[in-house]
This record gives C-alpha cells, structure tokens and sequence, in this order.
C-alpha cells in the first residue's frame, strides 16, 4: 500500500502542476494515465463499476465522481481531483482540490478548511480511538468554519479493495463507533459544501452535484494505523502542523 500511495501522490504533484486556466480535465486524466503506467501500476478506477476514467475530476457545484472532458478549465474555478492506484494487489486512494489560476478567497477557504479537516480527522486515527471521534473532528472543523459536510458520502476501508469496510463517516459522536486497532487501513475523505449538504446525481450515474449549485470541495488520504499513530500513505510530505489542522 505504501508503493500505491507513492505512485497516487506522484499523480497529484503532476496532475496539481498542470491545472491552469484552459487545460482540461481529460489531459489531466491522461497525464494520470501516464504516471501509472511509468510506475508500473494499475488504476483502481477505471473500469470500477464502469466508470471511464482514471482520475475523478470535479469542477465547482460538482462534489465528487465527475467525468473527465474536453472543457477547458476556467480562471477561479476550484477542481477536485480523485485518484487511486493498485500495486501487487494492494490499493491507495486519494483526493485534493485546487483553485485554476486565482480562486476568490471564500473558494480558497472553503478548500483549506476541507484539508484541515481532513488532517483533523487523521490525527484522531490512533490505537483506541473510535470512528466517531473521527468524524467528529471533521465535522468540528468544517462547521466552526460555516460550511457543510456531507452525510450521505463517506470514507472507507481499503486494501485489497478500493472499497472495504467499514465506512469512515465525515461527522460522529466523541466514544462511539469502531474501536480503531493497529493494522487498520482507512480513506479518509471529507466532502464539503458552501450551501444545503444536499446532492442529486446526473444522467450519467456518477457526477454527484450540489441541489443548490453550490460550490464544494473534497480532500482524502489513504491511513495505515500503526502503534506510531497514524501514517499517511498518499501523502508525498507530511509536517507536525498538519496533524494539528493547521
């Protein structure tokens, strides 16, 4: 899982490099596509269920699952990117947003305070804790900051699936849910929105959009519990200040 975590955060550094006003979320799909096969790796997306693509690529009101196309990216639009990786068998998975050219700031905020919560989440991840107490620090970050998570979307366990049990809910109560223990595999992935945490999804059965058209934001990491606490898989640098949320 640490191979596939490298190969997931190697997507990110050259997928992030490449997001400018014009470019489109089908060349950032295809840059993706090279740096698995360079790697040696395969894609846990592509085909899962169907989906066409290697790389979800969310644009704006759009939260998570969206479609790689021809469209030219906007300046100030926020872009999330979904990704995942396989190697041996064993799986990584995780996401990051990033404004094209200069976002407004309510964008950027709306962004950050989604990776703090994120890593919010992930510094509760020890030996111990529960799943609730995880949640709760998301949810904590998120509302403190006037926005939304969503409820109906969660993280997930992950191994030698994409998708495994149980799933790591974005808000919860302190003490309760599954006991967390060294050796557990958890994606963590808070979704978070500006208006209503209400969403639909399209025609196409995977673009899952805001009812309000609101705008939204998506970070996620891959988190091996170890009896050193947590340790991020997909994470190409990791700082103290991170686990603190800031």
């Amino acid at each position: 899982m640490r191979a596939a975590g490298r190969v997931v955060a190697e997507i990110h550094e050259r997928t992030a490099a490449a997001i400018v006003p014009g470019v489109t979320t089908a060349a950032l799909d295809r840059i993706a596509r090279d740096v698995i096969e360079q790697r040696g790796a395969r894609s846990n997306f592509l085909g899962y269920h169907g989906f066409p693509a290697v790389v979800c690529a969310s644009t704006n009101h759009v939260v998570i699952h969206g479609i790689p196309n021809e469209r030219p990216l906007d300046e100030g639009d926020l872009v999330s990117i979904d990704c995942g990786a396989i190697v041996d068998g064993w799986h990584a998975d995780a996401a990051y947003t990033a404004s094209v050219g200069k976002a407004h700031k309510d964008l950027r905020r709306l962004s950050e305070t989604t990776r703090r919560s994120l890593w919010a989440g992930i510094a509760e991840m020890h030996e111990g804790r529960r799943l609730g107490d995880v949640g709760h620090a998301v949810q904590t970050v998120v509302e403190a900051a006037g926005f939304a998570v969503l409820q109906d979307y969660v993280g997930h366990g992950i191994g030698q699936a994409l998708h495994e049990k149980p799933d790591v809910p974005n808000e919860g109560e302190p003490g309760k849910g599954r006991k967390i223990k060294v050796g557990d595999t958890f994606a963590i992935e808070p979704m978070v929105v500006v208006g209503r945490p209400s969403t639909k999804v399209l025609a196409d059965g995977w673009t899952v959009v805001t009812r309000d058209r609101s705008m939204s934001a998506h970070w996620e990491h891959t988190v091996a519990i170890t009896s050193d606490g947590p340790e991020v898989l997909t994470a190409s640098d990791v700082s103290p200040a991170d686990f603190g949320g800031a």
